[in-house]
C-alpha cells in the first residue's frame, strides 16, 4: 500500500490528531547551548525569550494620555484556526469611530504618536540591546547577529480559565483590563494591504529588489525540546533541495506590542538574535543532509514537502518536525530592509498547516547606531522617532475594511 503522509490522510475519527514523527535525540550539546538558566521557552517549544526579556503591550494613537477612549471596545472576531485551539473567538480592540474620520468630539487625536511610542520604549530597548550584546560577548558567539524589526498585523486577546469575557466586554475598557488578558500577535495581513505595499510603500525604503524561494526544514531535538534547528534550502535544477544554512531558534530580548487605535493595523517592535551553526561535525552534517536529500517536493501537500515512510528521521539524531515554504521579496536601503513574504507552513507535531502573507521591516540602521561606541542616547532617540514616523504614516493603513482577512490569519508569534 502506498504511503500517505499524515497531512493527507482521511479518518472517521476526526478528534484524533494526525500521527507525528517520533522526536529522536540528536547528540548536539556543544552547539545547542540553550539552557534554562539562559532562556525560557513557551509550552510549544517554538518561542524562546532570554532571561529578563522585556514583553509589553500598550495602546497609542487617539488621546494625549494614551488612555483607551469610550469609542474603543473589545469585540469578538472570527479566526477559525485560533477558535479550534482555544474553543472560542478571540477579542480585538475595535475603534467605532475609525471610519468617521474621528469626528467625535470625545476623541482627541494624538498629534505625534510615533514620538509617544519612542519615549515609551526607548529605555527598555537600550537595556535589552545591552543584555544581548553582553551575552554575545560573554559566550564569544561570533555568529549571533542582533536584529530589530517592526511587524504588522493585529493584536488579539483571550482570557484564561477563570476569565469572564462577557463581563469584560460589557465594562468600560481600560489598560488594566486588557493587560489581564493573554495576547496573540497575528501577522497574516489582508491581500489589499500587501498590494498597497507592493505598489508604492516600498519606494520609501528602496528600489533594490531581491527575491528568494526558500524551503525551511525544521528539525527537533529530544534532549533539548526547546531547541528547533532550521535548515534553509534552495531548489536545484533536478527539483531536489540543497542545504545552505543551519540556524537555531530565534531568541527574543525585547517584544512590545502596540495597539494603534487610530489605524487599521497594529505593530510589534522586536529585538532578537539568531545563531548560525558553523561548528557541526561531519557526522552531524551528514545526518542533516540525509534528511534534506530524502525530501520530495509536492505542491499538493501543506508546506510543499513530504518524506517517504521512515525517512523523516535519521537514527537517534534528528527528526523533521515542520516545513515552511516561503517566497519573499526584499527591498533595501542603507538603513532599512523591507521583506514581503508569502509562507506555506506545516507542523508535523500538531498536524496543522497555514498559509500567510506577511510584512516585516528590519531597522538595520538603528541597530548599527546602537552598536557604535559612546553614541548619544538622544541620537538613538531621534533615529527611532524617524523610523516610527515612517511606519505610522506608511505601514499601518490600507484602503479599509477593518476586519478584512481576520478569518484567515492563523499565524501567531
Amino acid at each position: 500500500m502506498a504511503y500517505v503522509p499524515p497531512h493527507k490522510r482521511h479518518s472517521d475519527d476526526s478528534g484524533r490528531p494526525a500521527p507525528t514523527p517520533e522526536l529522536l535525540a540528536p547528540r548536539f550539546k556543544r552547539n545547542l547551548n540553550l539552557k534554562a538558566s539562559q532562556s525560557s521557552t513557551d509550552k510549544s517549544g517554538k518561542i524562546i525569550y532570554a532571561d529578563h526579556a522585556v514583553s509589553r503591550w500598550f495602546p497609542v494613537g487617539l488621546t494625549d494620555d494614551n488612555q483607551i477612549p469610550s469609542s474603543v471596545q473589545l469585540e469578538p472576531v472570527s479566526v477559525e484556526f485560533i477558535e479550534q485551539k482555544i474553543g472560542g473567538k478571540p477579542l480585538a480592540l475595535v475603534n467605532g469611530h475609525l471610519d468617521e474620520e474621528n469626528n467625535d468630539p470625545r476623541v482627541d487625536i494624538l498629534r505625534s504618536p510615533w514620538a509617544s511610542i519612542a519615549e515609551n520604549v526607548l529605555q527598555d530597548l537600550l537595556s535589552s540591546f545591552e543584555a544581548l550584546k553582553n551575552q554575545t560577548d560573554c559566550q564569544k558567539l561570533d555568529e549571533v547577529k542582533p536584529t530589530l524589526v517592526a511587524r504588522f498585523g493585529r493584536i488579539l486577546f483571550r482570557g484564561g480559565p477563570s476569565t469572564n469575557l462577557s463581563n469584560i466586554q460589557k465594562a468600560p475598557i481600560s489598560e488594566t483590563t486588557v493587560k489581564k488578558l493573554k495576547r496573540l500577535f497575528y501577522t497574516n495581513i489582508p491581500s489589499s494591504y500587501m498590494e498597497n505595499v507592493l505598489s508604492g510603500v516600498f519606494r520609501n525604503i528602496g528600489d533594490s529588489c531581491e527575491e528568494k524561494d526558500i524551503y525551511h526544514v525544521k528539525l527537533s531535538d529530544k534532549i533539548q525540546p526547546e531547541a528547533t534547528i532550521s535548515c534553509k534550502c534552495s531548489i536545484k535544477e533536478d527539483n531536489k533541495l540543497t542545504l545552505y544554512k543551519v540556524e537555531l531558534n530565534q531568541v527574543r530580548y525585547f517584544v512590545t506590542d502596540i495597539s494603534c487605535l487610530g489605524k487599521n493595523l497594529d505593530m510589534r517592535l522586536m529585538l532578537c538574535s539568531k545563531r548560525i551553526l558553523t561548528a557541526l561535525t561531519d557526522d552531524e552534517m551528514n545526518s542533516i543532509k540525509q534528511l534534506i536529500d530524502s525530501a520530495i517536493l509536492d505542491p499538493n501537500v501543506k508546506g510543499g514537502l513530504r518524506w517517504p515512510l521512515g525517512k523523516a528521521s535519521t537514527g537517534d539524531r534528528f527528526s523533521v518536525c515542520g516545513v515552511w515554504h516561503t517566497i519573499a521579496k526584499s527591498y533595501s536601503s542603507p538603513t532599512m530592509r523591507l521583506k514581503v513574504r508569502q509562507a506555506d507552513r506545516f507542523d508535523f507535531r500538531t498536524g496543522s498547516g497555514e498559509y500567510t502573507r506577511e510584512i516585516t521591516l528590519k531597522l538595520k540602521g538603528l541597530v548599527s547606531k546602537m552598536q557604535e561606541e559612546k553614541v548619544e542616547e538622544s541620537t538613538i532617540s531621534d533615529m527611532l522617532k524617524d523610523n516610527l514616523r515612517l511606519i505610522w504614516d506608511k505601514f499601518l493603513c490600507w484602503e479599509p475594511v477593518l476586519t478584512e482577512g481576520l478569518a484567515n490569519i492563523p499565524n501567531s508569534a
